[in-house]
């Protein structure tokens, strides 16, 4: 909605935590939730609910978990997008591997789950993650697993930012921009200052934001 309509989603989230009976800790707009509980106590509900015979109180659970894998289902299209057709081939830089920052779990991690998608269609993906790189490399085999950031980004044609880590949030984007192929950022978390990094010369794309 708020890509469409010319709001700012995160600006959406400031004003609706404000009020205390809700609070903003837990909103986050973007590719959506992932983890080792969440995501599967979500689905267990639903299942037991189901079990017992249960129908319309169940639907708005169901939606939400709908809703979560359609965030993770645009981004591929979104880069496509961006790139003028297929990925395949092409050099796709993903930051991010953890389901979220601070943590090295990869369980049902929206990041990994574009890796999967990204590979799957024939792009050349090359990920970095402060944490998680190693548990990802055994979890998705194929795509290039790497230290540095800069090693990541080096010659690509789209960065792909997935993970909210710190790190990424205090990139520099016209020292980036001198590494990549072709400066194309997508910003699945809203965590970039979108005005710097377009006055340096990005074309970005942000979940949650228009364009």
């Amino acid at each position: 909605m708020c890509e469409r309509s010319g709001a700012d989603g995160a600006g959406l989230v400031e004003v609706v935590g404000a009020d205390p009976r809700i609070g903003s800790q837990f909103l986050a707009p973007g590719l959506g939730f992932g983890g080792g509980c969440l995501p599967k106590d979500l689905r267990s509900f639903l299942a037991r609910g189901r079990e017992l015979g249960m129908t319309v109180p169940l639907e708005l659970i169901a939606q939400v978990d709908a809703v979560n894998r359609h965030q993770r289902d645009r981004v591929l299209a979104i880069v496509q997008d961006m790139v003028g057709g297929s990925v395949r081939g092409r050099e796709v830089a993903v930051l991010g591997a953890a389901f979220k920052a601070g943590v090295d779990d990869i369980r049902d991690s929206p990041a990994l789950a574009e890796v999967v998608a990204l590979r799957d269609a024939g792009a050349h993906v090359r990920v970095h993650d402060p944490a998680a790189l190693t548990a990802a490399k055994a979890a998705v085999p194929g795509p290039d697993y790497l230290e540095d950031v800069e090693d990541a980004c080096r010659g690509a044609e789209a960065v792909l930012l997935l993970t909210d880590w710190p790190d990424y949030a205090a990139l520099d984007p016209v020292w980036l921009r001198g590494l990549v192929a072709a400066p194309r950022l997508l910003d699945a978390r809203l965590v970039v200052d979108v005005l710097a990094w377009r006055a340096a010369g990005w074309e970005v794309r942000a979940l949650g934001r228009s364009a």
